[in-house]
C-alpha cells in the first residue's frame, strides 16, 4: 500500500485559516482533501498562482460542499 506524504500546514495559511474563522472547517475534511489543498498551494510557480489557489481554498472551506471546484456533498454545511 502506498502512502501519501503528509504535507505540513504553512504558518501563512494556517494563520489564515484562523484570522477567516474556518480554522474549524478546514480540520473537519478529510486529511486527503486538507493535504491536497496545502500540496496544490505549495506547488504553485508564482505568487499570482499561489494566492489564487489559496483564495480558491478559503472560499470552498467558506462554502461548504464544494472541493477543488467539485460539488462534495459530504462538507455541506448543514
Amino acid at each position: 500500500m502506498t502512502r501519501r506524504v503528509r504535507r505540513e500546514l504553512p504558518d501563512d495559511v494556517y494563520q489564515a485559516l484562523v484570522d477567516e474563522g474556518l480554522l474549524e472547517m478546514y480540520e473537519e475534511q478529510p486529511a486527503y482533501q486538507q493535504n491536497d489543498y496545502v500540496g496544490w498551494i505549495s506547488r504553485a510557480k508564482t505568487a499570482e498562482t499561489r494566492q489564487k489557489r489559496f483564495d480558491q481554498m478559503l472560499d470552498e472551506l467558506r462554502k461548504g460542499g464544494v472541493y477543488m471546484k467539485m460539488d462534495h456533498r459530504p462538507s455541506a454545511r448543514k
